[in-house]
């Protein structure tokens, strides 16, 4: 196969764990027999110090020309004025729309040498296998009027939560299709007691759910998934639930695996496109000492594999080969028990080559 992977590193350690995506991208095609054509285009902080724009047009164009996109992370403190007119997250907004990536994947998965990671207790977290499905194009980060209002009475600001029943039937149905495919059930979050949105995004989930009988549904409060997230999490499979919540949750279960280091994330678009990245951030404080994680960007490039290339062997040998290099023991500075012995980003990356 021959594919076509753009490459935005972004900021803080992005360019370090995208280096190691790129590596067992490589070693996935000498050992499949594929050519990947790698990309790089500018996003985030570093785009606006080199051209003013958290989004060149180029950047946009460079991602449409892919098969699928590869990222980093963006943002740090040096963008992170709140009077800033210009900040790297409006780039990240900005591709979601541009590209129409409106479906965040967020796998949550227990690794059994890891179990002892999270801060829950063993018992709880061992069995964790989980997906959300958040919405990304809609909701409070994208609703008009959005922005500050300040007057005679002092200063203000206003976001609006807005959703379209078609843009929460797709992202449904997406959900469903997931669910089909794991454990058929799925889980559905929202704030329907308070907020008319939420009352729209049950009405259509439930009409949905009539097309998946085969699927387990259930509709949960948001507040009450935040405590059965720490509570009971394996009693979950597929969470699907709006922009911000879906946010918010996503991180909250990513503690469930003792590290965001740990878990990948695919954003797609109608069809077969996608954008892959770690769900952690750009970690400005470790970046460039060669300590970061690069295991989550490595389990997004097999989802991309998986997903845009649908190229499914080649996905469940990284995933494999990751199992066993955590197996082996080797952990990175953010899974390390105290006393435990350390990895550096570049050697995680050779350790899973190797085990490829």
């Amino acid at each position: 196969m021959q594919a076509k992977i753009t490459l935005l590193p972004g900021d803080g350690i992005g360019p370090e764990v995208v280096a190691e995506g790129v590596k067992i991208l490589k070693a996935i095609g000498a050992k499949f027999g594929h050519s990947f054509e790698f990309t790089t285009a500018l996003a985030g902080g570093i785009a606006i110090d080199e051209t003013g724009n958290p989004l060149p047009d180029e950047s946009i164009t460079a991602c449409r020309a892919a098969d699928a996109v590869l990222l980093g992370a963006v943002g740090g403190p040096k963008w992170s004025d709140p009077k800033a007119k210009v900040r790297p997250e409006q780039g990240l907004l900005k591709l979601r729309k541009e590209l129409g990536l409106f479906a965040n994947i967020r796998p949550v998965k227990i690794y059994p040498a890891l179990a002892d990671a999270s801060t829950l207790k063993r018992e709880v977290v061992e069995k964790v296998d989980l997906i959300i499905v958040r919405e990304l194009t809609g909701g409070l980060y994208f609703g008009q009027p959005q922005g500050r209002q300040d007057n005679a009475q002092g200063r203000a600001a206003v976001d609006t939560m807005y959703y379209t029943e078609a843009e929460i039937a797709r992202l449904m149905r997406v959900s469903f299709e997931l669910a089909r495919q794991r454990r058929k059930k799925l889980t559905s979050v929202d704030k329907a007691n308070v907020l008319a949105s939420s009352r729209l995004w049950r009405e259509v989930a439930h009409e949905v759910a009539a097309d998946y009988p085969d699927v387990e549904y259930e509709d949960i409060l948001v507040d009450a998934c935040s405590m059965y997230l720490i509570r009971r999490p394996a009693d979950f499979d597929v969470v699907a639930t709006e922009n911000m919540f879906g946010d918010i949750l996503s991180d909250e279960a990513s503690m469930l695996a003792g590290s965001m280091g740990m878990l990948p994330s695919a954003s797609l678009a109608e069809g077969t496109f996608g954008l892959y990245e770690p769900i952690h951030g750009s970690a400005p404080d470790i970046a460039g000492r060669g300590i970061a994680n690069p295991l989550a960007t490595i389990l997004s490039a097999a989802m991309l594999l998986r997903t845009s290339l649908k190229l499914t062997a080649e996905a469940d040998a990284v995933e494999a080969a990751v199992e066993a290099v955590l197996a082996q023991g080797h952990r990175t500075a953010d899974l390390a028990t105290p006393g435990q012995p350390t990895v550096s980003t570049t050697a995680m990356g050779d350790f899973v080559v190797a085990a490829l």
